[in-house]
């Protein structure tokens, strides 16, 4: 009788997606070198997997775009743009270059890099509906673990550190860094992995998010065997679906929950603002003001910088304020806690209900846009 035998595996048939497509990875970050030996050591791995690289051309609208095998670099051409932003650089030209790349017999996979300090989620979000012979298998953060609390909490902007997309990108390292961080599947960390740094990541990280310690141990089918769960990577960037995860504190981290049913008062959530987001914080989260009882607003503070907008419509019931706020100052605890309980609405006034409020000057309006006319 002859012996029954499952069939060979056809070459990379461990990567493939759905339909035979090539998986792709995005991959972000903020250094450079970490970024590039991380992309390398994941080519040598895996023969055949091809690297697509962005890089910002200097006082141009145009992006470099450099395409590399492990023998080396295949392409490196200027690409013009209409307008130098991440999501038309995508739309532009990676969409039909990894259409390109893809359909390559020899191609296995794809790693996507695109220029330092870009937001993944705008990355994900522009590719997601142009997918054809290849698909999202994840998105991939890296940053050095020895610099991740100064990056985090440091008061650095892009435009000092030479990392900023464009004119008018006034993001703080702090801010992009987070974006990234909180966005993707795969943290890979690299350097000391019990030092602060890494304590805080554990802080911001939601308990599904995978972590890699050591960049050169990481497999090509660990970055490009899954499948990408944007609802997943979007709700963890939701401010208003916040939560605190926690983590050790063995170098002071800590992070505060801190919520409440009633709004922020506009006149002192303004005069309490650098209380409860300045200095080496980052926090996030919603709430509202009582001249907007139908709009949930974002908090967004990373490294000194808060930024705020009324982002949502609020349902039928009342809208909640929820921040959660993560530090590694003991001192900045209390602070921020009680510049919380002084910007909301006492008990009192929140008794009053929200009649007195109709019609009432709106101080948030620089901040928060023209307040609809319902209200």
């Amino acid at each position: 009788m002859p012996e029954n035998r499952s069939p060979m595996p056809t070459p990379h048939e461990h990567l493939r997606g759905a339909g035979d497509s090539r998986p792709v990875a995005v991959v972000t970050a903020l250094d450079e070198v970490l970024r590039d030996a991380l992309v390398a050591s994941l080519l040598l791995d895996e023969e055949g997997l091809l690297a697509l690289r962005y890089e910002v051309a200097e006082d141009s609208s145009a992006l470099r775009r450099i395409v590399v095998s492990a023998g080396g670099v295949l392409e490196d051409e200027l690409v013009d743009l209409a307008h130098p932003c991440v999501s038309c650089a995508m739309r532009e030209d990676a969409v039909p270059t990894l259409a390109r790349l893809a359909g390559c017999p020899e191609t296995c996979g794809l790693l996507l890099a695109p220029p330092l300090s870009a937001d993944p989620s705008v990355v994900v979000g522009t590719l997601r509906s142009h997918e054809s012979g290849w698909q999202l298998a994840s998105a991939v953060a890296a940053a050095p673990a020895d610099c991740a609390a100064e990056d985090l909490l440091g008061d650095d902007t892009l435009a000092e550190r030479g990392l900023r997309w464009a004119d008018g990108d006034a993001r703080s390292v702090g801010e992009a860094l987070a974006a990234q961080l909180e966005y993707s599947d795969l943290l890979v960390l690299a350097g000391e992995p019990d030092g602060a740094g890494a304590e805080l990541v554990e802080h911001l990280r939601a308990p599904e998010q995978r972590v890699a310690r050591d960049p050169f141990t990481l497999t090509a089918r660990e970055v490009l065997g899954g499948r990408h769960d944007q609802s997943a990577a979007l709700r963890r960037r939701d401010a208003r679906c916040v939560e605190p995860y926690g983590g050790p504190t063995e170098h002071g981290t800590w992070t505060l929950d801190l919520h409440s049913q009633r709004p922020f008062h506009p006149e002192r959530l303004l005069g309490n603002i650098e209380a409860l987001g300045g200095g080496r914080l980052r926090g996030r989260g919603r709430f509202w003001v009582p001249d907007r009882p139908d709009t949930i607003c974002q908090w967004d503070g990373a490294g000194g910088q808060v930024s705020i907008g009324a982002v949502w419509r609020a349902g039928r019931e009342l809208p909640t304020t929820h921040l959660v706020v993560t530090g590694q100052d003991r001192a900045d605890m209390p602070r921020v806690r009680d510049a919380f309980g002084r910007s909301l609405l006492t008990e009192a006034e929140w008794a009053e209900g929200l009649a007195p409020w109709l019609g009432a000057e709106d101080p948030l309006a620089p901040w928060l846009g023209a307040r609809d006319a319902r209200v």
